[in-house]
């Protein structure tokens, strides 16, 4: 059989550069740390290594949310804190205005501390995040969620829906709360406030409400308690019912409710009891209360026993609101805690997925593996060197040699 000279030259060609893409393809298993380096290594375990790294990016993703959501709750909890400490505060000034020892200006002076902790209080309301967005406006967090009217007010004119985001496959969790939530809302546990009628001409003071029996049929009920002065006679009326004699100093019960009364009240007069939910429960309110109270001079006995009343409804209105800012703090602290269980869950998931990972490419950081890569990097080294030694001694056969 004759071989022809091009024969030769395109058998050995070929054999060299087999020798040298596997020397290539062992090569780059050693560089990359990989026994996998391209599909055509192993098509199966490269199909399932890509599904695998889909997973552990999804995982990744996962895990980045959990940072971007622990952050935000964390800077929320961190304000409430502040908040809670402004309401504690200003329960502890509205009580020192509450002596009959301080004068006018005394009181006035405790005006100026209380709008120091309001202002503080406004501008928590309206804190931002590092991207300058609203902690507490909803989802309209590009502008603040509490603006002042013309006349001083405050009012939200954020929305009520919540910022969530979601931390893992069959999780979306708020890492928000809107201020109306915070601020114009008390804990469903809030029991009764009362509060005097604007205008009321005598000097009648109230201590309470205290609930007294919660399976009185009425319990749950406005209570609505008006005086009539006929005669000399002083009698009381509850929500319209039949006249009762007041008595100076006497507790009311009615309701389950207790409230015990004291001074002289005028015909007309008038007071509320009702659960605090229905009654006000914007902490703002609460606050420009009490400095229109302290800022205004008490002359009469009415005036005096009207800011006795007013203060005494914003101490009980400052307690639902300081349970309320502390029940939604305890919230962000289980959303906490809950992030790092997630996060723990989340992490064993991503092991996992880098273990099968590894299996299905082949990490070489396992000894073994190494030691047989870089074994067949050896043989593959000897054979390419004989490739090209073969190559070389065909290229030089010649039969002129024979002659």
């Amino acid at each position: 059989m004759r071989i022809s000279t091009v024969t030769m030259y395109e058998q050995s060609l070929t054999a060299l550069n087999n020798q040298q893409g596997e020397f290539t393809r062992v090569g780059q298993q050693i560089a990359t740390g990989r026994r996998v380096v391209n599909p055509s290594d192993d098509p199966q375990a490269a199909s399932r290594a890509v599904q695998v790294s889909q997973s552990l990016a999804v995982t990744q993703q996962y895990a980045d949310a959990r940072v971007s959501a622990r952050n935000a709750l964390s800077q929320e909890e961190s304000v409430l804190n502040s908040v809670g400490d402004a309401i504690a505060s200003a329960k502890t000034q509205i009580i020192r205005a509450s002596s009959d020892t301080l004068s006018d200006a005394d009181r006035d002076s405790v005006a100026s501390d209380l709008r120091g902790i309001y202002e503080t209080l406004i501008g928590q309301a309206n804190a931002t995040d590092g991207n300058g967005r609203h902690l507490f406006g909803g989802y309209q967090d590009a502008s603040e969620p509490f603006v002042r009217a013309a006349d001083g007010s405050v009012s939200y004119v954020g929305d009520t829906n919540v910022r969530e985001q979601r931390i893992d496959a069959s999780r979306k969790m708020p890492v928000s709360d809107n201020g109306e939530t915070i601020f114009q809302s008390v804990h469903g546990s809030a029991g009764y406030v009362a509060e005097a009628a604007d205008g009321n001409a005598g000097d009648v003071t109230f201590n309470g409400p205290r609930i007294v029996d919660e399976s009185d049929p009425a319990f749950g009920n406005a209570f609505q308690i008006e005086f009539q002065v006929s005669a000399g006679a002083t009698t009381y009326t509850v929500n319209g019912g039949a006249p009762q004699p007041y008595e100076d100093g006497a507790p009311i019960t009615t309701g389950g409710l207790s409230i015990t009364l004291e001074g002289t009240p005028a015909d007309g007069d008038s007071l509320t009891m009702d659960r605090a939910a229905n009654m006000n429960t914007d902490l703002f309110k609460t606050f420009e209360k009490a400095l229109a109270v302290l800022e205004q001079p008490a002359g009469t006995d009415a005036e005096k026993a009207a800011r006795d009343n007013t203060l005494s409804t914003v101490m009980r209105e400052l307690d639902n609101s300081l349970d309320n800012v502390l029940t939604v703090r305890a919230s962000v602290g289980a959303r906490l805690n809950e992030l790092d269980v997630v996060d723990a869950v989340g992490g064993n998931r991503k092991l996992n997925y880098t273990e099968n990972l590894s299996n299905l490419i082949g990490d070489l950081s396992d000894p073994a593996t190494f030691a047989e890569v870089v074994s067949e990097y050896s043989l593959r080294q000897v054979s390419l060197e004989a490739a090209r030694k073969a190559f070389v001694d065909i290229k030089g056969t010649s039969l002129f040699d024979r002659l």
